[in-house]
């Protein structure tokens, strides 16, 4: 199974998303992906997560994830919790830290829904930090370091002893991103 794990106020119907969609459909058309519409509150977000793992680890299927930006941050646990490789597209490291600036009412361009961020979302988000990164095989982290939102420099330090990938310029949204599928797809086995 192949777990793509859209980043806040995103969804799978954006680019990285449809983009992935397209590319496993044409190369992978057997391969089961799971591409939820996460919720915006982070533990009925992880619940989600949790349950897709959950059912594939009983069918027997392998883990693999694809998560970007807070994502990428839900991926990580799951790999270290539950095992299967990750690649991380620009992944939040402590989003925890830095939802105080959201805070109130948000907007998701892609479902239309108006929700309120929490300060007990902050506490919620903790919860699932892998401050280490205890099997860092299991890792390929792509980055670039013209990224808006996020500071590559702590997926760096985070995840520095894992397989990088770390481009000059770009943006959050890992411009060309299209161009990584084959070596995305290679790193999580999806070819054996």
């Amino acid at each position: 199974m192949l777990l793509y794990i859209h980043g806040f106020n995103s969804s799978p119907l954006s680019d990285k998303g449809l983009t992935t969609a397209r590319f496993i459909k044409q190369h992978y058309p057997d391969l089961n992906v799971q591409q939820p519409q996460l919720p915006s509150e982070p533990l009925a977000a992880m619940t989600l997560l949790r349950r897709i793992v959950e059912q594939a680890k009983m069918k027997g299927e392998s883990l693999t994830y694809i998560g970007s930006s807070l994502g990428g941050y839900f991926a990580s646990y799951l790999a270290e919790h539950y095992g299967g490789r990750a690649v991380l597209i620009n992944p939040a490291v402590k989003p925890f830290e830095l939802f105080d600036e959201f805070i109130g009412t948000q907007y998701n361009p892609y479902t239309g829904e108006t929700y309120e961020v929490l300060e007990k979302h902050k506490q919620d988000l903790a919860q699932f930090n892998t401050a280490v990164i205890m099997h860092p095989e299991r890792f390929y982290i792509l980055l670039q370091t013209g990224d808006e939102v996020l500071d590559y420099k702590q997926a760096v330090q985070k995840y520095h002893c894992c397989k990088l990938l770390i481009e000059p310029g770009g943006d959050h949204g890992f411009a060309g991103y299209q161009e990584q599928l084959p070596s995305i797809c290679n790193y999580l086995f999806l070819d054996k």
